[in-house]
């Protein structure tokens, strides 16, 4: 066990040195350090700039409306939503470079209580907002310009009206959000980054563990599978717990706010329709058959299986590029392929490499996965990695470097605006990653790397969209269940079990211990619903694309268009520029189609071979 464990311990500092020099992030750009003199006074300042904006504004707001001076209330609050952002943004960034420092956790936990208390004096502002006479406040909308531009805005909260409780209430809800969903949500990621999974005599963390599942040595992935089955199988009674108090945590606050459906307030914080959210998913899971199952089928007879154990899903084919790819060449390729679309899209992505904005190396203790947090707009976001230098590695650079420049391109519409709705927050990250994909498919000669590319994007794509749905199936299913009463562990498999069947079909052999994995999907702890973006991104993204490859000349300008837009504008009319509309079913086979059209051209290059 020594021998092999100082093996890979070897193999381990050979990959970093194969990888070269990696950046890690500077967060000065937000405020020096924990003790920064500057962090201490914006925290005084939001102290008191918050009472101070309720002891000028509370019980004031419909006469304001009334006279025209509603706007400098906005203007305001939208200063304190941008310095509080920039606070919180600096807590959770420090944490996430190192989840199992205690200091980095108290840090953070003690900064959320600050500025949970700050923010409750603010409120009254929504709350009074939706008070207004809807007249009233559209003729302040129309006879303001500089206020008529937060319409947008003004129209989501509006969305809200129905739902809003009393103010006491709401104040209750928002304190008690600390001991509530934050603080499971902190048990979860701290619990999470400090398991180690027993791979091969090796303890490995969660993202080296999940990442050796794709090596080409079946024995690595099984022993992968093993590490994942134990560590997750000994964890799972409080994983459970958690997923129980979340979801009842949700489902009583969606009953005293009057939610019909479990999924309803997401679609709202979404700007999406519940009818459109349903058709994707009718069409997705109707879809199944002639995706999942149609590849999964081919797979299995690529490896010589009759059917693919779990650990074999997303296997890489025996002839796939195993390249290792330092950080320099992805940085180069990724640029490159922004750059053939449009080198104004290079130049915004440029600065995120040279300037401390990424963090790629894999450490102990970081947060596992990767992200791009949007920070505040009068900053810049930040990328998380965990770099290890596979093909997929770099179609996450290029994923997340997507969310980055939309972020700074959206930027300009300010703290209220700029963020994207869900539904077209994965609309430049998964086009950057398609980008990156036809350029390296493109530069690739070899018949047989051309044919597992090919695979290995079919793969990606049955994960962003087939795999996204099921796990939306198999929240659906939790949530309702849940309002029942509490569900037993063996319950929870039962459903995950359920919903991989059917997404997965009969080619893939859901081994003993598969049925635990629900337990480590971050996002359904973090954000309930979410997946379905990954989803609706993917598809319009191949839809996107298909226009791309109809017609080139103006796409790039009406894209960018699209990025700067924010969350100022529907996705109705983002899409319209482009001839796409949600609402049309043919949306939804657009962008399946395309997926199915490269699953054909896989399996008419097999029967050529």
């Amino acid at each position: 066990m020594t021998a092999k464990k100082k093996d890979h311990c070897m193999s381990n500092e050979d990959l970093a040195q194969k990888l070269g020099v990696m950046p890690e992030w500077d967060l000065s750009d937000l405020y020096s350090g924990r003790e920064s003199d500057a962090l201490k006074d914006d925290i005084a300042w939001c102290e008191k700039e918050a009472k101070a904006f309720a002891e000028d504004y509370k019980g004031k707001l419909a006469d304001l409306a009334q006279s025209g001076d509603l706007y400098q209330t906005v203007e305001r609050y939208e200063a304190l939503s941008d310095k509080m952002g920039r606070i919180g943004s600096f807590a959770y960034l420090q944490y996430a470079q190192n989840t199992a420092d205690g200091e980095c956790a108290k840090f953070m936990g003690d900064l959320n209580e600050k500025l949970t208390t700050i923010s409750t004096p603010l409120l009254f502002f929504s709350l009074e907002l939706n008070r207004i006479d809807d007249a009233v406040l559209d003729k302040a909308l129309a006879d303001d310009p500089t206020l008529g531009r937060y319409k947008p805005w003004f129209d989501e909260l509006r969305k809200a009206k129905p739902y809003q409780l009393e103010d006491r209430v709401e104040e209750l809800f928002h304190d008690k959000s600390v001991t509530g969903r934050s603080a499971w949500n902190r048990l979860f990621d701290e619990t999470m980054s400090s398991l180690k999974f027993d791979v091969d005599g090796e303890e490995l963390s969660l993202e080296p563990t999940l990442t050796m599942m794709t090596d080409k040595d079946q024995a690595k992935r099984e022993a992968a599978y093993g590490g994942l089955v134990e560590t997750l199988g000994a964890n799972k009674r409080l994983f459970t717990h958690i997923t129980n108090v979340l979801a009842k945590d949700k489902e009583i606050s969606d009953r005293w706010r009057g939610y019909e459906d479990v999924a309803d307030s997401r679609h709202m914080a979404n700007s999406v329709e519940r009818e459109v959210v349903d058709a994707l998913e009718n069409a997705v899971r109707e879809a199944y058959p002639r995706l999942s199952h149609r590849y999964y089928k081919m797979k299995a007879k690529w490896l010589g299986q009759e059917k693919l154990n779990a650990w074999d899903r997303n296997a890489p084919l025996p002839t796939s590029d195993d390249r290792i790819f330092d950080w320099d060449s992805a940085q180069k390729m990724v640029l490159d392929a922004y750059g053939e679309f449009s080198p104004r899209l290079a130049e915004v992505a440029q600065p995120f490499f040279n300037s401390g904005w990424i963090d790629a190396p894999v450490r102990d203790g970081k947060a596992p996965g990767a992200f791009a947090h949007p920070t505040v707009p009068s900053a810049h976001p930040y990328l998380m990695l965990n770099y290890l230098g596979k093909a997929r590695d770099v179609m996450t650079l290029a994923h997340e470097l997507g969310h980055g420049v939309h972020q700074v391109l959206a930027a300009d519409q300010g703290p209220l605006m700029a963020d994207t709705p869900l539904t077209l927050a994965e609309t430049a990250s998964v086009f950057g990653e398609m980008l990156t994909f036809r350029s390296l498919l493109k530069a690739t000669d070899n018949p047989e790397q051309r044919f597992a590319l090919l695979a290995g994007k079919v793969e990606d794509m049955l994960n962003t969209v087939v795999r996204q749905i099921s796990f939306y199936s198999f929240e659906r299913a939790v949530h309702i269940k849940r309002r029942e009463g509490e569900l037993r562990a063996e319950e929870l498999d039962q459903i995950w079990l359920d919903t991989s069947r059917e997404s997965l079909g009969p080619s893939v052999e859901l081994n003993e211990g598969y049925e635990t994995f629900w337990s480590y999907i971050p996002h359904f702890i973090h954000a309930p619903f979410y997946v379905y973006a990954y989803a609706f991104g993917d598809c319009l993204v191949n839809s996107l694309y298909a226009k791309y490859q109809q017609s080139e000349d103006g796409f790039a300008e009406r894209y960018f268009e699209l990025l700067k837009a924010g969350g100022s504008k529907h996705h109705s009319e983002l899409l319209a520029p482009f001839g796409l509309d949600a609402k049309d079913p043919n949306f939804w086979s657009l962008g399946l189609g395309m997926i199915e059209g490269l699953i054909d051209e896989l399996e008419a290059l097999d029967q050529s071979r």
